[in-house]
């Protein structure tokens, strides 16, 4: 990223960019600086941009290769195409020899960095992951957002607020907006604010749901099932998030037993440090068998409801009862 923003700066920008991974806040906030460094304002004429998994390779070439109207730069911008998975195969052989004045812009999620695509288009240019930002990084930038609209927050609340968001910063921007309106006469955000408008995401739900059923909270955990229930969440999307974090859980606890940190699990099994941290402590709770049997019956669940043998809301609800059981 700070290769990018040196390349920004200068105006010495590369032929192709690649900007991919899960945090879309910073990708699309450089996916518009990149488009600015090499078109320059107000530029319509030579900018084109592709959406979605339909975009046809011939007519991105014929493009590519039609020169500039009254600029140095054609820019060709592709969003989640697909092409670094399937399908990019044309693409990767043109950026071999493209047109001198052609830039490209892809901006994916996910990458398959063994693809043609990707390999060539990094030998033209440069490629750029935007992951999770670790806790410190986020409360700065958190911090900065409130300075500018005078506003202070204790750290004990700032971290019930990370607590209620998660690491995505699309989604931090998003609630900080509500608590600005909310708390809009007031300079001093608190704990009773954020309880009553940011809305805790799924995930950390399901979190503190599993949290609840290694302690054996029984009451609570089913509470929040019956939570996310009253949310419209659908059972078996509730079904896939146990089973994830179970398997995360899983990965975790077997990580620690080798030696390995907070930071380093993070960064294997795609969590932000901080976030890393709470998963360790929850995986502690649990024995590595239990864990092992838990995915087995998550397995099994999904395929009694998809069977018909079972209602999908009654048997998350057992799921849950059985591994919340004090023994």
């Amino acid at each position: 990223m700070q290769k990018l923003s040196e390349e920004i700066r200068s105006g010495q920008m590369r032929q192709v960019y690649v900007l991919y991974g899960e945090e879309t806040y910073l990708r699309s906030q450089y996916k518009d600086k990149v488009k600015k460094a090499l078109l320059g304002d107000g530029d319509t004429m030579n900018f084109h941009y592709f959406e979605g998994k339909n975009i046809s390779p011939g007519e991105v070439i014929d493009l590519a290769e039609t020169m500039p109207f009254f600029a140095e730069r054609r820019v060709l911008m592709l969003e989640n195409s697909g092409f670094f998975a399937r399908g990019g195969e044309e693409l990767a052989a043109y950026l071999h020899s493209p047109a001198e004045t052609a830039y490209f812009v892809f901006v994916e999620t996910m990458v398959d960095k063994r693809s043609k695509l990707y390999k060539a288009a990094t030998a033209k240019g440069r490629a750029i992951e935007f992951t999770a930002q670790d806790e410190a990084v986020l409360k700065r930038w958190i911090l900065g957002l409130l300075k500018k609209e005078n506003k202070k927050i204790t750290e004990r609340d700032l971290n019930l607020f990370l607590d209620k968001t998660g690491p995505n910063m699309e989604n931090v921007r998003g609630e900080l907006e509500k608590l600005f309106c909310y708390c809009m006469e007031r300079d001093v955000i608190t704990a009773q604010d954020i309880e009553a408008v940011c809305t805790r995401q799924v995930n950390s739900q399901i979190f503190e749901m599993i949290n609840a059923v290694a302690e054996r909270k029984q009451r609570e955990a089913l509470d929040l099932y019956y939570d996310l229930l009253t949310l419209k969440e659908p059972p078996m999307r509730i079904l896939f998030l146990i089973t994830r974090q179970f398997n995360l859980l899983l990965q975790v606890k077997e990580l620690k037993k080798k030696g390995h940190d907070a930071n380093t699990i993070g960064a294997k099994v795609g969590l932000a440090g901080f976030i890393a941290k709470k998963y360790v402590a929850q995986a502690a709770r649990f024995r590595e068998e239990d864990l092992r049997r838990a995915l087995t019956d998550c397995v099994e669940t999904e395929e009694r409801v998809k069977t018909g043998r079972m209602n999908d809301v009654m048997s998350i609800e057992l799921l849950i009862v059985k591994y919340s059981a004090v023994k």
